[in-house]
């Protein structure tokens, strides 16, 4: 990976560990589904003018159903879910908790779409698990005002990020990036645009709110997703993949800074259980087997 590329990794990984200090301070005055739809609106309005070319708009009409249904499935479900969990849980452990999304991602590629996984990945995936449960041992509380029901918001989001990756390996592998990324965005736009308006808050809508929502659409969408498919295009996708790790990282500092989050030795070790877990899941870190001498 080039020096820039590197610099591009990192931006991207500090937009991404912002976008959950952004909802945790816009989701409480907008409501979940609401404030999403401000994030794919100005996303779609920022975004379809990459389609503003015959050969591109083509292709988005002719794979408009496959489209609608990434949209689905890779904002506007996990988008609304991660938000909803943001109004309890704090920023930087909501991330660590979404860092397990290559976790569901090789689960449901085996399961449903024929995805080998080695030996060594299932080590990785019981690791990751394990860092998920130190995370979150003593807050799976499903009582009225506990935290499971939360945690579980998060992890049904991972779910379906991993649906996504898969499908849009199987069925979107062949569009350009930008068809991707312009579609898809005005597919959820359009999902969300009745619901975001009948949950719509009665009560105004303070400026820092509007300032933070504006900023998820902006840097955390727009800017990101372009900063996302440029790095899979210079640097290929396994490097570009490696964000998974930084974002955690990324929005714990941001949640330490802005929000006063504080950082317990629980988090730390679940953190770096769960991410060395998702390395090995990944192949980031490949186990090699000890060679035994022969026997004279």
């Amino acid at each position: 990976m080039s020096p820039a590329d590197t610099l591009r990794l990192l931006l991207l990984s500090s937009l991404w560990g912002l976008s959950f200090i952004f909802m945790r301070v816009a989701v409480p005055e907008f409501g979940p589904v609401s404030l999403i739809l401000v994030r794919m609106g100005v996303g779609a309005l920022l975004l379809v003018p990459l389609l503003l070319g015959v050969r591109y708009f083509q292709l988005a009409w002719e794979n408009k159903g496959r489209l609608f249904v990434l949209g689905l499935i890779n904002h506007v479900l996990p988008f609304s879910l991660l938000a909803l969990a943001t109004t309890r849980l704090e920023a930087g452990f909501t991330s660590l908790i979404n860092a397990t999304t290559p976790i569901f991602t090789a689960l449901l590629g085996a399961l449903f779409f024929a995805t080998p996984i080695l030996r060594q990945q299932y080590l990785g995936l019981a690791l990751a698990l394990f860092g998920v449960y130190v995370l979150s041992a003593d807050r799976l509380d499903f009582a009225l005002g506990g935290d499971g029901w939360f945690i579980l918001a998060v992890l049904g989001a991972t779910f379906c990020y991993g649906i996504a990756g898969n499908y849009s390996k199987t069925h979107l592998s062949h569009l350009p990036v930008r068809v991707l990324a312009a579609g898809s965005t005005a597919m959820s736009a359009l999902i969300l645009l009745v619901p975001g308006l009948m949950l719509w808050p009665a009560e105004p809508i303070s400026g820092l709110a509007w300032v933070n929502g504006l900023a998820l659409a902006v840097l955390s969408t727009t800017a990101a997703f372009l900063l996302y498919f440029g790095l899979i295009a210079s640097a290929g996708a396994t490097a570009t993949s490696t964000v998974t790790f930084l974002v955690p990282v990324s929005a714990l500092a941001w949640g330490f800074v802005l929000l006063g989050e504080r950082l317990s030795l629980q988090v730390l070790a679940g953190m770096a259980i769960t991410l060395v877990g998702t390395a090995i899941a990944t192949r980031m870190i490949r186990l090699r087997r000890v060679q035994r001498e022969p026997t004279p």
